[in-house]
């Protein structure tokens, strides 16, 4: 499939997007070689690799859990601007 100014005019209405005639012959040229470029991608043999998630082999590195204390309340609560017994008090911002 080859790009011409036309569907470029059809994409660009589609997205509603306003393109000079300089513009439209702009991107018809970068298209089709975008298209080209994803026609040799087709001819790769890629039979024989495993698909992947990711191109490196990644993992995630966790710690394990270990119960701690936790901060005092009146040390958390120390420069909270208003509070009701324990919690933060906020105003209200939904009417």
């Amino acid at each position: 499939m080859s790009i011409n100014k036309d569907t470029v005019k059809y994409t660009a209405a589609l997205g509603r997007i306003e393109l000079s005639e300089k513009e439209i012959e702009h991107f018809t040229g970068q298209l089709d070689k975008i298209l080209d470029y994803v026609h040799k991608l087709k001819k790769v043999d890629v039979s024989k690799l495993a698909p992947t998630s990711h191109v490196l082999e990644m993992k995630n590195v966790y710690r394990d859990d270990k119960v701690k204390p936790s901060l005092p309340v009146d040390e958390v609560m120390k420069n909270a601007p208003a509070r009701e017994r324990n919690l933060f008090k906020v105003g209200k911002i939904i009417e």
